[in-house]
């Protein structure tokens, strides 16, 4: 990379349909930092490496990351991403597209490709939901799906609720049974409310 005098800095995410990031890391090679998501949040919130590595990055250095749908997932987050990091100076490098944001310059066909490939990614994680939901549909008419098993036997909520009544606190005997409060109560279902003095 001519002229280039910052760092090379990787972004690396995991994904529910891919939860190994060797790929990633093979694809874009070394690097002077790299920032790498083990979990695969929704929207910039839910992931403090990239929130990291934007406060991170400063003018001269080169973000690169996979492809498209490794940095957002929905268009408007794309953009919004790109733009910050190249307002800052920071040229963004999207690998498997073959394609480059460098601070300053213009390119109304990159900028139309990032917008497309974009919405095409966005297009497609939606499809692929609206898969998984009609054949969920289809599994619970054929009576097939029954959805997530109970996290507590009946026995086990029965053995609750008698050490409850012989005054164990709740948060113990959920404790005891290896799962969480909520889990208890939820299994316990609503109980009658008690007035209070």
């Amino acid at each position: 990379m001519a002229g280039h005098n910052g760092q090379v800095l990787n972004y690396v995410r995991v994904s529910s349909a891919e939860q190994g990031t060797d790929r990633q890391h093979e694809l874009l090679g070394e690097a002077d930092r790299v920032f790498e998501e083990k979990v695969s949040g929704k929207n910039r919130e839910d992931r403090p490496e990239l929130k990291e590595l934007v406060a991170y990055a400063r003018k001269s250095d080169v973000v690169r990351v996979a492809s498209m749908d490794r940095l957002a997932r929905s268009l408007s987050d794309l953009l919004a991403i790109v733009t910050e990091l190249t307002d800052k100076g920071v040229t963004v490098e999207f690998v498997h597209e073959k394609l480059t944001f460098t601070p300053g310059a213009s390119d109304p066909y990159a900028e139309f490709q990032l917008h497309v490939l974009g919405a095409v990614a966005q297009l497609e994680r939606n499809l692929i939901r609206r898969r998984q939901r009609e054949g969920i549909d289809l599994a619970k008419a054929k009576g097939v799906y029954k959805g997530r098993a109970k996290a507590l036997k009946p026995e086990q909520v029965t053995e609750a609720r008698g050490r409850i009544d012989a005054g164990v606190p709740k948060a113990k005997v959920a404790r005891d049974l290896g799962v969480s409060r909520q889990t208890l109560y939820s299994a316990l279902g609503p109980t009658p409310s008690t007035p209070t003095a």
